[in-house]
């Protein structure tokens, strides 16, 4: 489909442009024909559901895909990259949501990597340090952040701030983000989006990928579409609903972003208690989790939502305190103990904690299956085939989309490892779930598949336990929610609460009041 025809653009040209853009890889054709054009002084969005091309379209432009046809202009001339390194020559940078700092490393020796200023055939690092700081005033965030402080003790937010700044002492004049803000607080979010104001006034094109479509109404001046592939459409962001552009993404409408929530009918016997437990993270936890139910856990970053999903799970155990499942005492020191007792954990690291992105999809989707049967870790690697119909049966469940389970899973979409993952805790049929971030940085469709499968598992008698940052999908899909604020358990919600009555508090607020009123939807 062509680029729709946007009122601004007739007085201005784009300081990018790609024209038919198409690139294969094996058994994927990642974009077919796609042409579009970014300006300077906007920020343009680029959405689609997981595997719809955007990623790749951002590596060609980065440099470090070279495009099977079409070509790019610069300024109204055509460029060819085949190198990254090329790209940032040009003008054009790009952050990855996987940070390409080095952790040992310094923010100024980050920033300057390969180009240090020098004296007497030396490391100049007073002179580094003072450029570092000179850019970091450029774009407004000095103060916040040493250039002698070491990058790997930073926060997610303030590695990418480091980005940008490295971004902006190469020249750049384009600057593309992929999912800026999957990983950080709303504060931080906040700090983002007035950075990317500040960009934007200083006549930068800033192409932003999120699958927050809440941020990207809130930022964006348009947004493009991308479905397998393809380019939908291109619209100003004024002139579209949420609801449209939804449409746009998977070609139909959504009925409801969340499935029904479970009746008092579904709800069955206490299978999780925990009382006044504790570790080095956490203070006196008290909650339960019954079967058939979805316990929502809300709280701003640092509360100990995670801590908490990994003391139940032993990464990080109690050290004090009562943990009774089903009824009786245990003391999970290890994640294996955990899984052994039908316990399942979807992390939020899915990269490095969630796969073995090496590793064929079967045998990801199998893992657990081999920590609870001990005979399938005897077998040699082929041997795990004896369970043929269990990987397709998984894969149809989650709606895994691929040619071949024997695919490596690093190549699939970040929605479908997603998917593999919850495959992995459906083999183990375990009693209960704790899903961390579940949804996180995949698509709205992929998100809805996640959500009615969540729900199903409760219809099944299981007892789900899910954490998320995104405060609609809380209210969305709880039972129940219990909110955190510095390590400990503050307040318990029902469902369908108030965001203002669940940030009041996340903030610390409203003490450790339990409130057992009636809210609003």
């Amino acid at each position: 489909m062509e680029e729709m025809k946007i009122p601004d653009e007739k007085m201005k040209e784009p300081i990018l442009e790609v024209r038919n853009i198409t690139k294969h890889f094996p058994g994927v054709q990642a974009l077919n024909d796609v042409s579009l054009k970014f300006y300077a002084g906007e920020v343009h969005a680029v959405v689609g559901e997981n595997g719809a091309g955007k990623s790749t379209l951002m590596k060609i432009l980065a440099g470090a895909y070279v495009p099977d046809s079409g070509e790019i202009l610069l300024d109204g001339n055509k460029v060819t990259f085949t190198h990254p390194q090329e790209a940032h020559e040009r003008g054009i940078s790009i952050i990855y949501q996987e940070f390409n700092l080095l952790p040992d490393r310094t923010v100024a020796q980050n920033i300057y990597l390969g180009r240090e200023p020098s004296k007497f055939g030396l490391v100049d690092s007073r002179q580094m340090n003072r450029m570092a700081e000179e850019v970091m005033r450029e774009i407004g965030i000095e103060g916040l952040i040493a250039p002698t402080a070491i990058a790997g003790t930073l926060s997610v937010a303030e590695q990418q701030l480091i980005e940008i700044a490295k971004a902006i002492s190469l020249k750049s004049r384009i600057l593309i983000m992929d999912e800026p803000t999957a990983a950080l607080t709303i504060n931080e979010v906040r700090l983002l989006d007035d950075l990317i104001l500040r960009l934007k006034k200083r006549d930068m094109a800033i192409i932003f990928i999120s699958h927050r479509l809440g941020e990207v109404f809130d930022i964006a001046d348009k947004i493009t579409v991308l479905k397998d592939g393809q380019l939908v459409g291109t619209v100003a962001t004024k002139d579209v609903t949420t609801e449209k552009i939804v449409h746009m993404m998977v070609g139909r409408e959504l009925d409801h972003y969340y499935p029904p929530l479970g009746s008092s009918e579904d709800v069955g016997e206490v299978i999780v208690k925990v009382e006044n437990a504790s570790n080095q993270f956490l203070k006196n936890i008290n909650f339960e989790l019954r079967k058939g139910e979805v316990v929502g856990i809300a709280g701003l970053q640092g509360s100990g939502r995670t801590e908490l999903a990994q003391a139940l799970f032993g990464v990080v155990p109690f050290k004090s305190g009562k943990y009774m499942l089903k009824g009786k005492m245990v003391s999970f020191r290890t994640p294996n103990h955990a899984i052994k007792n039908r316990m399942g954990f979807v992390t939020e690291d899915r990269k490095t904690e969630g796969i073995c992105p090496k590793q064929p999809i079967r045998d990801n989707m199998l893992l657990t299956v081999r920590s609870i049967q001990p005979m399938f870790t005897s077998i040699s690697k082929d041997g795990i085939r004896k369970a043929p119909k269990l990987v397709p049966t998984l894969g149809k469940q989650t709606d895994v989309r691929t040619d071949s389970y024997d695919r490596e899973v690093q190549y699939l979409s970040g929605g479908n490892q997603q998917k593999v993952i919850l495959s992995k805790w459906l083999a183990s049929d375990s009693d209960v779930f704790i899903f961390d971030e579940p949804t996180r940085g995949i698509d709205v469709e992929a998100k809805a598949s996640i959500h009615d499968m969540i729900r199903g598992l409760t219809k099944q008698g299981k007892a789900v336990l899910m954490i998320s940052s995104e405060l609609p999908e809380v209210i969305g899909m709880s039972d129940r929610i219990l909110v955190m604020w510095d390590g400990s358990i503050v307040g318990e919600l029902p469902a369908k609460s108030r965001e203002s009555d669940i940030m009041l508090m996340a903030t610390g607020h409203n003490g450790k009041q339990k409130n057992t009123g009636e809210s609003e939807a």
